[in-house]
């Protein structure tokens, strides 16, 4: 991990409430800000309460338009505006369930870095894609969408989430070796663009990480923390995944 400060972040999806801002508010208070940074993606409308609570925050997806008649979504610059520092970008659910293209993502990317969010674009494959041997072939297409658009020094400001979509809410979970072999490429594809950006960049694990298996995941050279799901409602598994990132 070198000098890259770990991120664990926490996606709650369309769970949560106020007394579990609470909660996590007072989890996250523990954790040494210097050795890990603590975010947490509530539900939009719980934005507001988890910042008063001191939380950093960011949203779980924004809207590819600066504003107008888009009954529903949710503009970037307001998010901002509220005090949150972060988006997710191109979450797997959002790809699957709701259509989002690689070309989507890029905009909705560039949206987000211009109203001063940091987007945390997720990328991933399927367990069909990874059993026909197209991992590689997929992260490299979602992440050369946003390059092509924005060049990579648009990355600088960014954070990359690595999600294996076969490890997302099934309890299945890549080894260590696996994840650690695939944020290997993808550095080393970035490295061939840029390789200050490359070194710098932040890229999370995610995929059923909890207390259990997030040290070891964590202790690999090119994993820098993690998206969260399920784990990071729970208060006490939060932490210790928190604590873990510590090195």
């Amino acid at each position: 991990m070198g000098q890259r400060k770990p991120i664990v972040a926490g996606n709650w999806k369309m769970n949560g409430s106020l007394e579990l801002i609470k909660e996590i508010a007072a989890v996250s208070a523990q954790i040494e800000e210097q050795q890990c940074e603590v975010l947490v993606f509530p539900p939009a409308v719980l934005l507001s309460e988890a910042i008063s609570a001191g939380l950093k925050c960011g949203t779980q997806t924004v809207s590819e338009f600066d504003a107008g008649a888009y009954t529903g979504e949710i503009q970037a610059s307001l998010v901002k505006s509220l005090g949150a520092n972060y988006t997710l970008v191109g979450h797997s659910e959002r790809r699957s369930i709701y259509g989002e293209s690689n070309e989507d993502v890029a905009n909705k990317f560039a949206q987000a870095q211009q109203s001063g969010l940091t987007p945390i674009l997720c990328i991933g494959e399927t367990q069909e894609q990874r059993t026909d041997g197209k991992t590689e072939e997929v992260v490299k297409q979602q992440l050369e969408s946003v390059i092509e658009k924005l060049g990579i020094a648009s990355l600088v400001n960014s954070v990359i989430a690595y999600e294996p979509v076969w490890a997302i809410g099934t309890g299945l979970t890549a080894t260590p070796e696996q994840a650690q072999a695939t944020h290997k490429y993808i550095r080393d594809l970035l490295r061939s663009y840029d390789e200050q950006v490359a070194d710098a960049l932040r890229i999370l694990y995610g995929g059923s990480v909890n207390e259990s298996n997030s040290e070891l995941l964590f202790a690999q050279a090119d994993i820098d923390g993690g998206l969260i799901g399920g784990a990071s409602l729970k208060p006490e598994s939060f932490s210790a995944i928190c604590e873990s990132a510590k090195g």
